[in-house]
This record gives C-alpha cells, structure tokens and sequence, in this order.
C-alpha cells in the first residue's frame, strides 16, 4: 500500500475574512448625460464641510476597525477615480477625498462558502532558506457571496521532513485591481495590481472583466522557465460569466502586476488545462479535457493560443470510469513528467492518482497507478460537495512530492509522498 503522510493542518472557509473591494460601477453614459461617477463625484464636491464630516464618520466607524488601512484604501481609490475624471485633487479637501474613494469601494467576505481547489509552485523568494527548507506559494480558489469565485494566495515553508508552516495570514485582506474607465468594464487583456502595501497572504484578485464576471476558478500555477533563461509565473484558470467559460492565463514576474490573458484557439474552450514548466522539443505544451472524458496532450508555438490536441489517456480503472482531468501541471522528475489526475467513480466520488509520461516524448504513458493515491476519508467526505478531493498542482521537493488538496469543496488539505513510493505504485 502507497506510504503518504497526511499533515493535520486543514484550512477552512471563513466569512470572517472580508475585503474592501473597488466598487466599479460599469454604466455606460446616456447621451450627453453625466456618467454615474461623475453624478456621484458631484453629489460629494456639493456637500458643505459639515455634511462631508459628518458621512465620513459614520463610514469609519462602521468599517475602519475592520479594515487594514481604511482611510489610505480611500485616498488609493480616489486616486483613480481623479485620474479617469480629470479632476484637481488641490482643490479637494482631503475629507472630500476620502468620501468620494469610499462610495467607490465595497465590503466582500470572499471566503464565506468555500475555500479549495490549492496550487503549489516556489515561492519568488528563498532568501535565509535554510537546508532541506523551501518557501512556498499556494493559490487557492475562494468562494463568497454570489457563489463568486476569486483567487487567493497564501504564502508558507515545507521541510524535507514532511513540515508545513503556514506564513501568518494578515487580519486585512485588500483586493488587486485594474486602472482604468470606471464607467465601463475592460474585456479582454486586463492588468490588475497588488496594493503596494498589501502582503501577498493577504491579496485577492476578483474577477474583473465580463468574461469573469461570476468566477476565477481553479487556478494550476506553474513557475515556468523560457528559454533565454528567465523566469515567469504563469497560472491557467476557468473564467466563467454565469453561461460560459473559457480559458484564460495568468502572467506575473513580480507578483505585483498580474495580466490576465484570455486563451484562444478551440482547446481553451474548456476549462482545467495543465501546463508543462518549460518548452518541450521546442513547443509548449498542455495537458487538457478536450472532450470532459479524457486527457489530451496539447501543444503549440504560443503561449496563449491552443488547438486540439491528441489523446493521451481515457479511464481504465474503476475509481475513474465516469472520467478523468489533471491535478495540475506535469512536475519534471529525473524518471520523466509526473502527472497527478483525478478520477471520477461510481456515485461522482473524486479521487487522485499518477502518471508518469516519457520526458522526451510526453506523447508516450511510461506507468499508471492502478489506485488512486487520494480519497476522502469516512470524515472527509461532508462538505459543500461531498465526496470530492481535488488538486489544482502540487511541487517537487527534493525527493517527494508536496501535494495541496481540496477537500470536499469545503476545506484545503495537504500531504507529501515520496517519488519511489508514487512510482513504485505503478
């Protein structure tokens, strides 16, 4: 039987943790009418300094104790709002400021239903690493009101021990966004940005353009390297507006500034697409569910188009006969391109298993585990959807696998296994 370690530690959803998010409020103007931002604007810039004093309180003292930085989140916002207007901010007292950058922001508890769904990749920093330590960084799908889903991130350190320390999550969360027309959503390529006092713990991107408009969902980082030798991290996620989806790529060097790039070509019109960390024989390549049954080996000559591609695996064992996906992208090993996938049994249940695809011709399955790896446990398997364990990337470290998982659309859970122990099994 496969040796795995489960750590104890379990994250949880939380509707505790709320957000001030930029309120955009997207209207078009009507003729020569002025746009609600600029009524807006106006309704503040005619209140007498007593009346702006007065309603500036009353919004602190509702919401500054539960914020980080309430009234710099403010003036950050009126910012931007003076940026698009045009406005003179010298003329503008700075109670003005802060008021008009309220009515423009709103509260959000980002993580009242449900917290899964992790991904693993190196942190971008390893500076005062000590020996058999890794600092690591996680993204994890947050699920709040509207059943929205966002992206959240978390920040902590493995041991080739099989020890987990989770970074101190700050008790303020702020939420990225975008610079622009404030009276019209952006649609396609969109740029959003860490607040520049923000932690990454402690920053959630929401979906920003109308193609994201009901989620962000299920995020397979992977720090990928180029060929020239540079560095980039790059995740593939579902955006999904309520009717469609579609797969889109999120680009950052810094993570301070993310893109996030709508994918074209008809493979990205489905969701869960894995991609390898580097070029192989001169092409990027993918793992994806063309047809939601089977995995299909995808390539191409950019990074953000994506055809069909051809068949790689279909479901052979009974734990994953309705069908199967990736559990992230392919992690390089020295034996070839480890692949965790999940399966689909009888009664929907979930369950993880592994690949192993030829390093040079990832065409080619070299092994497979006949079990899965991963199930829910007796006391695992009640949740927001029962039965389910869920992996959006693990990560080598040294000579194991670190392996995040979600439980029960419900919970985040982790485990490490040794990579004789998974190729043994196959």
């Amino acid at each position: 039987m496969l040796e795995l370690y489960n750590h104890p530690l379990r994250l949880y959803a939380d509707p505790s943790r709320v957000v001030v998010r930029p309120f955009h409020i997207a209207w078009q103007r009507n003729g020569s009418a002025p746009s609600r931002t600029e009524r807006l604007v106006g309704e503040v810039l005619a209140m007498t300094p007593a009346e702006t004093r007065a309603q500036l309180e009353t919004v602190l003292k509702d919401f500054e104790a539960r914020h980080w930085q309430t009234r710099r989140v403010f003036m950050t916002r009126y910012d931007e709002i003076e940026a698009v207007l045009g406005l003179d901010g010298s003329t503008i007292s700075d109670e003005k400021r802060q008021l008009i950058g309220a009515y423009f922001c709103h509260e959000y508890s980002y993580a009242a239903a449900a917290l899964m769904n992790p991904s693993a990749v190196p942190h971008f920093d390893q500076s005062g690493m000590p020996e058999g330590s890794l600092r690591i960084l996680m993204s994890l799908r947050a699920v709040g009101e509207g059943h929205i889903s966002s992206v959240a991130f978390r920040e902590g350190i493995i041991t080739d021990e099989n020890e987990l320390v989770l970074a101190p999550e700050p008790p303020f969360a702020t939420a990225a966004d975008a610079v622009g027309d404030e009276d019209e959503a952006p649609e396609g390529e969109v740029t959003v940005y860490r607040h520049r006092d923000s932690t990454l713990s402690g920053t959630v991107i929401f979906p920003i353009t109308q193609a994201q408009s009901k989620g962000l969902e299920d995020m397979r980082l992977v720090h990928f390297s180029h060929d020239d030798g540079t560095a980039e991290w790059l995740g593939t996620y579902t955006a999904y507006n309520g009717s469609m989806i579609q797969s889109e790529l999120l680009r950052t060097r810094d993570f301070r500034a993310f893109d996030l790039v709508p994918m074209t070509g008809s493979a990205a019109r489905n969701k869960g697409m894995g991609l390898f960390p580097r070029k192989v024989n001169g092409q990027y390549m993918m793992i994806g569910r063309q047809d939601g049954e089977n995995l299909f080996l995808i390539k191409s000559d950019t990074l953000t188009h994506w055809d069909e591609g051809e068949l790689l695996l279909k479901p052979v064992y009974p734990w994953e006969l309705v069908q199967i996906g990736n559990c992230g992208p392919p992690i390089e090993i020295d034996q070839g391109w480890l692949l965790l996938t999940h399966g689909v049994g009888a009664m929907r249940k979930y369950a993880i298993g592994a690949v192993l695809l030829d390093k040079d011709d990832p065409s080619k399955v070299i092994g497979r585990t006949r079990e899965p790896i991963l199930a829910a446990a007796n006391e695992d398997r009640e949740g927001y959807v029962p039965n389910v364990v869920y992996s959006c990337g693990a990560l080598r470290h040294g000579d194991r696998i670190f392996i995040p998982y979600g439980v029960a659309d419900s919970s985040v859970a982790f485990a490490f296994v040794t990579i004789e122990a998974l190729l043994a099994a196959m």
